[in-house]
């Protein structure tokens, strides 16, 4: 039997899968396939991506494949550097072309949408010949292969046990060698899914998961050694609402006690099976765990920064700063709560790592369009990102979007908030871009500072766009174009909104071209034309003797 995998990429609020992630789900069910039988050679991964770019390439093994097997969905829409998840069109097109049994999974089972603001839609695809996963994707293909029907109502849609992850995770680990990005990939791990609180969000898709379901930490630390046997050397622990929950304990309040043991035995028993890990970051923080347990949370937030990477984030879903709002969708935390929270990340974790960027620092999540939002809402929200900033606090980014409703949550039929109050939306978005943003990350990452391991991705004009891997790396534009794929260090010049221009680092003055020259700090454009002109440079005496000139000494190369 020959199945092929085919990552559309997801996007949850507690998962990441596009490039250069690359999800569980993929490594989940390549593991299923593996304990069902195959062997490795009989199972291929392609992403979409692969399939545009050669849309003949695939073909001939997706028509001779035994199974077809597409994962994708978008719970939270982001907007992507260099990949674009699957659309509905797509996603016909490639099981058009099979024969064999074909399976769509994955968070698209919840509803389908390109962009936040607008209602997910339930109906996914026309093809009658489709099976369409209404639970866990790795759990079905598992199942159907030991029924080997096709016939839908004869298929089980169930959820798959944390025990069966453990062996399908640590099976599935030698897929990461078939994406494309490898070896530079990203592995989103999971730690749990499930939202431990007793009420939920009004749009949160989490409880569609049921109860919390707490993965042994062995196991999350047998795969880690198993994708780093593979070849991996970035981690992110992203697959959970809340790392600070992880392994929590239930005292019959709205917030389970978080459990510092659990947290650092997975952090330590990580470092100990990858001594030689280039990245491992962390994703979502509840801020009502940081609320209601602050000494432990900042014992926790210790353990990280102690074995973690520097340049991590933790998310707090914050969603807004508006009492009615809070209270109306059941958010996790009061403003000044999440006000706390921010101080007690930064307490923690403000320092600046090896990378050049500190070592951790809160991310927010704001949401429009919720139940109870009125114009008010905006001014709150804005005035709390000014606190923030005016007590020199650090955020590392804010997150600013639309509600997109899903079935079965309470913002669904409830979401027209998000079309009576759009032209306010783009007004106060464009507001905090400017006035919160760009200051916020002129603070992170002053001019002169030295960022280490930026992957260059695109090539645009005249323009190379990199990232550090890592937790929302920061975009970094650089004023030429760069072999793709290469890792260099850059000195940060000027500050975007959301992103950075920088120069190599070390420059080569000798050899580099006007337009980076003159990006490095205290040189302008009259500056860099006379340094060209008067290159090659012998040493930087000889550069200090005709250019008379030492302030861009430290960010050069003769």
């Amino acid at each position: 039997m020959k199945a092929i995998i085919i990552d559309g990429y997801v996007d949850e609020p507690a998962c990441f899968g596009v490039p250069p992630y690359i999800s569980p789900y993929i490594r989940y069910i390549a593991g299923a396939l593996r304990e069902r039988g195959l062997q490795e050679t009989d199972i291929s991964l392609f992403t979409i991506d692969e399939l545009r770019k050669s849309p003949n390439g695939a073909s001939e093994p997706i028509k001779k494949a035994d199974i077809i097997i597409v994962v994708s969905g978008m719970t939270v829409p982001g907007k992507y550097l260099r990949s674009t998840p699957i659309n509905q069109g797509e996603i016909e097109s490639i099981f058009s072309a099979s024969n064999g049994l074909k399976i769509l999974g994955g968070p698209i089972r919840l509803g389908y949408s390109l962009e936040g603001g607008k209602k997910a839609e339930s109906k996914l695809i026309n093809a009658t010949d489709v099976i369409i996963c209404r639970k866990d994707i790795e759990a079905f293909v598992y199942d159907v292969l030991e029924r080997k029907t096709t016939n839908p109502e004869e298929c089980q849609h169930r959820f798959r046990s944390v025990e069966e992850i453990g062996r399908w995770a640590s099976k599935g680990t030698f897929i990461i060698k078939q994406h494309p990005d490898y070896p530079n990939v990203m592995c989103e791990l999971e730690t749990y899914r499930g939202c431990g609180r007793n009420q939920h969000c009004s749009f949160c898709t989490e409880p569609s998961y049921g109860s919390s379901d707490y993965r042994p930490i062995i196991d999350v630390i047998s795969e880690v050694e198993g994708l780093y046997e593979k070849g991996a050397r970035y981690f992110r622990i992203g697959r959970q609402p809340d790392i600070l929950s992880y392994h929590a304990k239930d005292k019959g309040g709205q917030i389970p006690e978080p459990d510092p043991e659990a947290i650092l035995s997975l952090y330590k028993g990580i470092r100990n099976v990858a001594p030689q890990l280039k990245v491992l970051h962390m994703d979502n923080a509840n801020p009502g765990t940081i609320a209601t347990y602050p000494e432990l949370c900042k014992e926790i937030f210790k353990t990280i920064v102690k074995y973690h990477t520097a340049g991590d984030v933790a998310a707090l879903g914050m969603e807004s700063a508006d009492p009615i709002v809070v209270k109306a969708n059941k958010l996790k935390a009061m403003p000044d709560e999440i006000f706390e929270a921010i101080k007690l990340i930064n307490e923690v974790g403000r320092m600046r790592g090896n990378n050049g960027m500190p070592e951790i620092l809160p991310g927010i999540n704001l949401v429009h369009g919720l139940i109870g939002e009125s114009k008010k809402t905006f001014d709150l929200n804005y005035e709390f990102l000014k606190h923030v900033i005016d007590s020199d606090l650090l955020l590392r980014r804010i997150n600013i979007r639309q509600v997109m409703a899903f079935p079965n949550t309470l913002m669904y039929g409830n979401d027209e908030l998000v079309r009576k109050h759009k032209q306010i939306f783009l007004k106060y978005k464009e507001k905090i871009r400017k006035n919160i943003d760009l200051p916020m990350l002129q603070k992170v990452v002053p001019t002169g500072t030295i960022l280490r391991d930026i992957m260059c991705e695109i090539n645009d004009g005249k323009m190379c766009f990199g990232r550090q891997m890592g937790s929302y790396p920061l975009l970094v534009g650089i004023p030429t174009n760069m072999p793709l794929g290469r890792f260099i260090d850059a000195t940060v010049t000027r500050h975007g909104h959301r992103s950075i221009t920088g120069v190599p680092y070390p420059l080569d003055i000798n050899t580099a071209t006007i337009p980076l020259i003159q990006e490095v700090p205290g040189i302008g454009k009259k500056q860099a034309t006379d340094i060209k002109r008067k290159a090659p440079f012998t040493s930087k005496d000889d550069f200090i003797k005709r250019i008379g000139s030492e302030e861009i000494l430290p960010y050069i190369n003769i």
